[in-house]
């Protein structure tokens, strides 16, 4: 057996109780304050495990977002995680249930980040971290489009050689993620002109008229061969129903797989025009994450990922997902990024999300056996 995997494997109850405690810190993304309580547990596991302190990067809207750095040397690997939930206090309990752990963040991604510190802490006790710098990034906005800590992402990221990436496994397989989809969030205001509907309807000009043309329009730029969706997923519009409808509001998810996909759909949605003569129309928003496109560097990651499952007696594979992470960031700027490192599971965002217990030991293994390969 594997010295890390038996390392660990004597800690696996210490490793659980690690993740209640810190999905017991629950940490909903638009409340500070929760935010960054949870942020204090966070340093308590890394200076009672890893002998380092935060460094702190203060945030007025947000919580607060934390780095901590272990060793040194030339081979530096960056390991991004995020401490936010979507959750609401309150909303989700801690339970266990036929060999799995429910509850609010713990599979987005608390499990990952506690499996991640216990990683490290291994091969810092079996010393195996000779010649390695690993520097932690925890952010506090993730699950908001990580608007205040991507700027931090961006210059930080390129220092190292390797990002590492411990959100959730694929689910089902616990394929790790080689490919993501980039994400953006745009929003049209269509402007017309209210009248009364039964005196002068024509003298008004119907927004909600004009944004049925619009949906038309916007569904139109779906590309499903290229993996871009366009989605209109709120329409709304009018103030009574006796009047010509001077207002209504679109808001349109888009995900695409490739950069020069999001060029044509943002540059298309931005040039929006009228079909109905007097209607104005305003639009906003943009993509949030560039794709996370597959390159030849982060398949050569994914062969030593490979490796690292056989060391432990398992196979890996890898696969493309919808979903975007803050690795779409770092794998666009050109650095070889590797994701879904952390828990197996399912329910991410649903009042199912759980991790399975006993993979917690084997999520952990395989990613410190990844970084003592790179």
């Amino acid at each position: 057996m594997s010295t890390i995997l038996t390392y660990l494997t004597q800690h696996q109850h210490d490793i659980l109780a690690d993740l209640e405690r810190l999905a017991g810190a629950e940490s909903p993304s638009h409340d500070k304050r929760a935010v960054d309580a949870c942020g204090e547990r966070v340093q308590a596991l890394f200076a009672d495990y890893l002998g380092v302190k935060a460094e702190v990067f203060p945030q007025t809207e947000y919580g607060n977002h934390l780095t901590f750095e272990i060793g040194s040397g030339a081979k530096k690997t960056l390991i991004i995680g995020h401490f936010d939930t979507v959750w609401d206090i309150g909303r989700l309990t801690l339970r266990k249930e036929d060999g799995k752990l429910y509850g609010p963040g713990v599979l987005d991604m608390k499990g990952g980040l506690v499996q991640a510190i216990w990683a490290v802490r291994a091969l810092k006790e079996l010393n195996l971290l000779t010649g390695r710098q690993i520097r932690f990034f925890c952010n506090a906005d993730e699950e908001l489009g990580s608007p205040s800590s991507r700027p931090l992402i961006e210059q930080i990221a390129p220092n190292y050689q390797t990002v590492l990436v411990p959100e959730p496994a694929t689910a089902n397989t616990g394929a790790l993620k080689t490919g993501r989809k980039g994400t953006g969030r745009f929003y049209v205001h269509i402007k017309g002109r209210a009248a009364h509907a039964g005196n002068n309807p024509e003298d008004g000009i119907s927004a909600i008229q004009e944004m049925s043309h619009q949906i038309q329009y916007l569904h139109s730029l779906n590309a499903p061969e290229n993996g871009t969706t366009v989605n209109v997923g709120v329409a709304c519009g009018g103030s009574k129903i006796n009047v010509v409808a001077e207002e209504a509001n679109l808001s349109i998810d888009v995900r695409v797989t490739r950069l020069d996909e999001a060029d044509r759909i943002h540059k298309a949605i931005y040039g929006s025009t009228p079909v109905m003569d007097g209607i104005q129309i305003t639009v906003s928003g943009g993509m949030i994450r560039p794709p996370m496109e597959r390159s030849e560097a982060t398949g050569k990651l994914m062969e030593k990922a490979k490796e690292a499952a056989g060391a432990l007696g398992f196979e890996i594979g890898e696969a493309s997902v919808g979903g975007g992470s803050d690795g779409n960031f770092t794998a666009a700027l050109g650095i070889p990024t590797l994701d879904g490192l952390g828990a197996t599971g399912a329910g991410p965002h649903a009042e199912y999300e759980h991790i399975i217990i006993d993979d917690l030991v084997k999520r952990s293994a395989l990613l410190a056996e990844l970084i003592v390969r790179l």
